[in-house]
């Protein structure tokens, strides 16, 4: 199966349907697919042949769509480009995997000239923004108004359909080998699981570059569904497009809900079209489920774990598992079971299986678990073991086969021989009322080894001192797990997917380790 016959399929029955909206954008299926078509053709037109990396640096769009679709119509090989990063950065991965085009749009055309200059073959770059072409760029519009259409290269199955580079947090990042086949079954699974909503407009609000914005084009796609797209994520446009276009379902990540469901202007809004709301890519506090269920009574949730190398869901926990009893119980601080077609395996630190209940490495196999990493064959063969991906985060299973996350393996903390799992504190902590956010790291300790820190973000108008916290948490955990010291700031910083950066607040504390 490759990725693109759902395009053919719907521009074949549903030509007229809207496909994408992108401000005041709308293309039809028909439109939509006659322009990937003809990016397809100037991409060939350009020398890009069958497995030729494209890379794409730009903010979400109806564009960014039409490249993913037409890199692959086109034969190519996908290259998202983590927008967050430097031009130091962003040159490695574009020399790493030998990318000769890059796709930029007016966020980023600026940095163009000084990531041809540095890279080490000056990659042919194509303007998608709105403006006029700049000194040295293609003119994405041009192309595509110009070009042939090209007849789909059909590549799929284990073809390579997207290098996606993913860590940075040991070393240079490493580029996450996606194929046809991966992408494509990882997308089924979902659908097996939670069929798409007839009729539904789907908000892309999650950066595209990241796999689970990338997943969700895939699955909508296959749907033959609507697609609506905001560069970025702000609360207010979200309130806003919801209501305008009908939006029926989105995908973010804790952070984005809580700034959503916090937003002065909440409740002007009708809200009344949104029937499904997913949440993943960070450990997700159960206040801000509580305070979901609340202000969204009406829509069902969905929590899904999983990873770049994984396409992305391993486990999912749906709107069963987030009813009353559920999060009484605690069932909803699960990440559910493993996805249909997926195995998954606590394993201890020599790879065997641990009983149900005891904390280990979660690993993974099933057709959704990426090819390797690009031109890495000793970190491919640390992640993929015996046919197992080996994620790196620590859980256990309980009786039933729910899946509970624990931490990532390297933010475990030891305290004086005693196991503390981070997100664990944050929950605990991320229960007081005057909290908004917070992090838990391990910070140096002369007796102990490492020390319960906890940094803690305040609701607007709220006080809360260091005691509070330290006493709220000892209604809630054993005492050795509570937070020993604890600071306040005004944000936590955030990578480009919503996830808090703790190798940034580790820093301080351990400068020969923030890296890892």
């Amino acid at each position: 199966m490759y990725l693109t016959l759902s395009l053919q399929r719907s521009m074949q029955l549903t030509p007229e349907k809207t496909a994408t909206i992108c401000g005041q954008r709308r293309h039809s299926f028909r439109e939509y697919g006659e322009r990937v078509g003809r990016l397809a053709g100037a991409l060939r037109a350009l020398g890009v042949q069958e497995n030729d990396r494209v890379g794409l640096l730009s903010l979400n769009s109806d564009r960014f769509l039409e490249c993913i679709m037409g890199v692959w119509w086109a034969g190519g090989v996908l290259n998202p480009v983590n927008i967050r990063w430097s031009v130091p950065e962003i040159v490695y991965s574009l020399d790493d995997c030998d990318t000769r085009v890059l796709i930029v749009d007016d966020a980023f055309a600026a940095m163009a000239p000084k990531i041809r200059a540095r890279a080490r073959h000056a990659p042919l770059l194509i303007y998608a923004g709105d403006g006029p072409a700049p000194e040295g760029m293609l003119c994405y519009e041009a192309l595509v108004d110009k070009a042939a259409f090209a007849e789909d290269a059909g590549r799929g199955g284990n073809d390579l359909a997207c290098i996606m580079y993913t860590g940075g947090t040991t070393g240079h990042p490493k580029g996450v080998m996606q194929s046809h086949l991966n992408l494509w079954s990882a997308a089924i699974q979902r659908l097996a699981e939670t069929p798409i909503l007839r009729g539904s407009t789907t908000l892309h609000v999650v950066p595209l570059f990241h796999i689970a914005g990338l997943g969700r084009v895939v699955m909508q796609s296959l749907a033959g569904e609507c697609q609506a797209v905001l560069p970025g994520f702000d609360p207010l446009e979200v309130l806003r497009i919801i209501e305008r276009e009908r939006i029926t379902d989105t995908v973010m990540v804790p952070t984005m809900i809580q700034a959503v469901l916090n937003h002065p202007a909440f409740d002007e809004y009708d809200l009344g079209s949104f029937k499904r709301l997913g949440y993943g890519a960070s450990p997700s506090a159960s206040v801000m489920v509580e305070q979901a269920v609340r202000k969204l009574p009406h829509v069902e949730l969905s929590h899904a774990y999983g990873l770049t190398e994984a396409c992305p869901v391993i486990s999912a926990s749906g709107p069963a598992n987030h009813g009353e009893a559920a999060r009484k119980s605690g069932l909803s601080r699960s990440v559910g079971q493993p996805a249909f077609a997926v195995l998954v395996r606590i394993v201890d630190p020599q790879g065997r299986e641990v009983p149900r209940g005891v904390v280990g490495e979660i690993t993974a196999r099933g057709p959704n678990i990426m090819l390797g990493y690009w031109n890495k064959p000793e970190e491919t063969a640390k992640a993929l073991r015996d046919g197992w991906l080996y994620t790196g985060d620590g859980g256990y299973m309980d009786a039933d086969g729910n899946l509970y996350i624990v931490d990532r393996i390297k933010d475990m903390i030891v305290s004086g021989g005693e196991n503390v799992y981070s997100a664990e504190v944050e929950n605990a902590i991320a229960q007081h009322p005057a909290v908004a956010m917070c992090a838990v790291i391990g910070v140096p300790h002369e007796r102990w080894g490492e020390a319960v820190h906890a940094i803690v973000v305040s609701r607007p108008g709220a006080e809360v001192d260091e005691e509070a916290v330290r006493s709220h948490c000892r209604e809630l955990i054993a005492s050795y797990k509570c937070p020993k010291s604890v600071e306040f700031r005004d944000a936590l910083p955030l990578s480009s997917a919503g996830k808090i950066l703790k190798r940034d607040l580790r820093e301080p504390y351990w400068p020969d380790r923030a890296a890892t």
